[in-house]
Formats: C-alpha cells, structure tokens, sequence
C-alpha cells in the first residue's frame, strides 16, 4: 500500500502547477470561463432568449442578463425535472441536488449538469487532494480508508431520467470506481435515509476499517464519533484508527467544534482542511495549513461576480468582476455556471481575505439566518413557525430573537429563542411545540437535525418581560426607525447579551 500510496501522492500534486496558473491569472482565466460558458448556451432556451449569439463582453452580459435567484429561475428547473432539455444548458441534465433554503419552497432543486459533476465538483475534490498531499508530502492517506458522512437523503427517481438528493449523496453516486474503492462505509449504507439507523451501521461498518480520513460536516461527524467511542469502548478516535490524519470540513462554521475535535482527536499533527462546496459549485479550499482562508478555485467552470452589501436591496445592483473587489468588504456572491444557473446570487457573504491570489472567507448570508448545524433556517421559516404557533394558542409577538445551542459534552445543540409577547400564549409549553413542528414541516434541513433529537433538541424558550427588546435597544442606543432586532443569529452575541441584561434586572 506504501507504493500505492506513492503513485496516488505523486498524481495528484501534478495539479498544483494548474492551480498556480490561475493564481498568477486570475482575470484572464475568468475570461476564458465567461466566453466558454457564453458560447456552449447560446442555443438553448435561455441563451436565445438573451441573445447570447451577440454578447462579446462581460458589460453587455451584465447589461443584459438580470441578477437571479431560486424563484426566477424556478420555472425553468421545473421544466427540467419533468424531463425537458436544452432550457438552460445544452447537456441533458439528469441530476439534481436538493437543498432547503429558499423564502417560497420547502426544499430547492439545484441543476447538476455532467460538466458541472466532471470540471466542478469531482475536481474540486481531487484538488482538495492535491493540496493536501502538497502540504503533507509525507501522508500515508492513501495507505487506507476515507470515511465519508454522506448526504441526509436517498437518491430518489423524479421520473425515467432524472434523479435526485442532496449534494453529498448525488456526488457518492456518481464517483468513479477507483474513489469508491477508498471510501467507506459502502453505498447502501451512505445513502440510508433513516440517520438514527445510519450513524449505527456506519460505526459497525467502520470501526474495523483501516480509517486514514473523515470527510463530514462537523455536527454529524461528532455524532458519529460518539457511536463509535460508545461501540469501542475507547476513549478518543485514535485508539480505534490510528492512523487517522485528515479531516474534511464545511458547510458550518467550525470554530465552535475545534475545542470538541481535539478532545476527540487528540493529536497536533491532525491536519484539518476546510471546503467550500454547495450544491450550486464548488467555490473554495483552504490552501495553506497556517491559515483558515480559502482560494478562490477560479477554473472549475464558473465565472463570478459580486455584489458589495450595501448594494443587496438595490432594484438591479451593479456587480463587480474580480478585478474590481477590495479587501475586507463583504460581497454577496453572483455565479455563472456549467450547470446552467445564469447571474445566480447564491446567498452566501464573502470577504476576501487576499487579492494576490484571490483567498475569501465566508461571512454568513444575505439574510439572518441559522446554520450552526447545517440548517439553514431564515427569516421566513421562523416566522411561519411563530405565526403557526400564535394561531394555535391565542398569542401575540412584539419581538423575538434566536441563535444557536453548540454542542456540549454528550448533550446535541439547538437553539435558543428570546420571545417576547404582547399577549401570552394559553399554552406556553404547545407554543414552542408548535413552533419546532412547524420549523420542520418547512425546511427538510432542520427536520433532518431533530429527527430523534440526535444533532438538534427541542427549542429553549425563554418568554422574556415585557419591554426587554426595548430597554436592550435602548442600553445600545439603538432606538428609532433604523434598527431592529436582529430576528436570527448564526452566533449568540446578541442572545447571551439579551439574557445577560434579563438577569441583571
């Protein structure tokens, strides 16, 4: 295996050349992207539609083509999923990836094209790799195991040609055999459904694996490692795999899971790397072993823009190009992609952290929201819920705000509300109930985190006296028409402050 290992170590830092081409060009590489992308629509439904044919420059294409987002472009993807082509990428689209998010659906299904799958997303991976084994050219990764959570949904059949789950799970479908044979646990217990179940098989099914690398957002991931601490009897993950090296993280903030993976893992040489995939492209890899920012992967068939923050609420904002950002402004993220979204504003914030290369770091979203856990709860799923809840038991909402739970010893996360009522719920009790029955029946992210409480509890509630949000805006000197109560948080700055100054009165 040493040999292999060798082989498969050499193969994949081959690729840091590429990847330092377009970190000494980034601009031009982005060009090459746009009039590629440009060029391979123009005779589909979308690009007549824009004339893409007579679109020369990137001034024209911003000119010409409105900013989107999920609702506008919502009518073309349903035509997809039943089967039509060539609406708004010329490859037939077979996949979809489902994620929740949106202020109109339950769930959201995001185009997957072949390209998109070859020259995005697999490659991103393989890069991911590359730029491990460049830092650590002394890894024996490849001697065992990569062991990866894979997505909180099965694949489903929409009809005789396309297919659908989230990200994690469309991608372990569609790997190639050679990856498939480093992965574990197999398949049929990746894609379970029933993540009870799941976390149980894939501790059997790994504990006697040869475990080299974990690859998983870290809420499921430390779920995981207290099963098979629990089956094994050991006291950290070392004792069970240890040749344990890697770990792959994203799609949360892992800053308040560090402190938890050392006591896990307890090891300095654990090298921790973090990504940034979505569903929508693969847009970032944490490039450097000292420092947390991500490159900017700028050959992966996407072509970006940005939208600085103070321009969000504008009718049609004015996106820059790469070469127009600075640093340390937080923009809202625009793509063009080789999966047919056109202008997309995703909803991620980002900073950039370095123009030379471009390296960013992620802000949070467009929107308050929670993603502590993967959620992805916003504004408007948490006002059904607390609408819902009011309906039901006669109350009435003059404020609220919320933020996460993190994980603490054995207990799961969750989050934790500040409600203040202009007229008290007749059962405080069913009020919250309610309100976390409902937060599930609309956003499958955040039923997936509760489902038998294993990464998301109950809701804490706390029914706060009356002119709390008041007197808190007022101790700030936030008080008139500009500013509001942040509704939700991904931190719990303003929940312990809010709980601090209940105490003290």
């Amino acid at each position: 295996m040493a040999f292999v290992n060798s082989i498969f170590t050499w193969l994949m830092k081959k690729r840091i050349h590429q990847i330092e081409l377009f970190m000494k060009y980034p601009h031009d590489v982005q060009q090459e992207w746009f009039h590629t992308l440009i060029d391979s629509a123009e005779n589909t439904e979308w690009g007549r539609l824009y004339d893409y044919k007579s679109i020369l420059t990137t001034q024209q294409y911003q000119e010409r083509v409105p900013i989107q987002n999920y609702d506008t472009l919502k009518p073309y993807i349903e035509r997809m999923l039943n089967g039509e082509q060539n609406i708004l990428w010329p490859s037939d689209i077979k996949w979809f990836a489902k994620s929740s998010g949106t202020t109109s659906d339950r769930s959201k299904f995001i185009p997957v094209s072949e390209e998109s799958l070859e020259e995005c997303h697999f490659k991103g991976g393989k890069d991911m790799l590359s730029i491990y084994c460049n830092n650590r050219p002394d890894n024996q990764m490849f001697t065992g195991k990569g062991l990866v959570l894979g997505g909180s949904h099965q694949v489903n059949q929409l009809n005789e040609d396309c297919f659908y789950g989230d990200l994690s799970a469309v991608l372990i479908k569609n790997l190639p055999i050679w990856a498939e044979f480093y992965r574990t646990p197999d398949m049929s217990i990746a894609l379970m459904d029933n993540y009870e179940i799941k976390m149980d098989r894939m501790a059997e099914a790994t504990i006697q694996e040869n475990v080299t690398s974990i690859s998983g957002v870290p809420t499921w991931t430390i779920v995981l490692a207290k099963k098979v601490l629990e089956l094994t009897g050991k006291k950290n993950l070392l004792e069970v795999w240890p040749n344990l090296e890697l770990y792959v993280h994203g799609a949360v903030n892992f800053a308040p899971y560090r402190e938890q993976f050392k006591q896990l893992i307890p090891s300095n040489d654990m090298y921790y790397l973090e990504t940034y995939n979505a569903s929508e492209g693969f847009f970032g890899i944490q490039d450097q072993d000292n420092s947390e920012e991500m490159l900017l992967m700028l050959d992966y068939g996407i072509f970006y823009e940005f939208i600085p923050m103070e321009n969000i609420g504008d009718e049609n904002p004015k996106a820059l190009l790469l070469g127009e950002v600075e640093l340390n402004k937080n923009y809202a993220i625009v793509i063009s992609t080789n999966g047919g979204l056109w202008r997309y504003m995703i909803g991620d914030t980002i900073q950039f952290t370095s123009l030379s290369p471009y390296r960013i770091k992620i802000t949070g979203r467009t929107k308050h929201f929670i993603n502590a856990f993967g959620e992805e709860v916003i504004i408007d799923n948490a006002e059904q819920a607390l609408t819902k809840a009011c309906a039901e038991t006669g109350a009435e909402i003059k404020d609220y705000t919320a933020g996460p739970i993190y994980f603490k010893g054995e207990k799961a996360g969750g989050h934790e509300w500040i409600i203040e009522f202009d007229k008290q719920p007749n059962d405080f009790e069913k009020f919250i109930d309610v309100m976390d029955k409902t937060l599930r029946e609309v956003n499958s992210d955040y039923d997936a985190k509760r489902f038998k409480d294993m990464a998301l509890c109950r809701p804490k509630v706390h029914n706060a006296p009356a002119n709390t949000f008041y007197n808190w805006l007022k101790a700030k000197d936030k008080l008139g028409g500009q500013h509001k109560v942040p509704r939700l948080a991904n931190e719990r700055k303003y929940v312990d402050d809010i709980l601090e100054m209940m105490k003290a009165s």
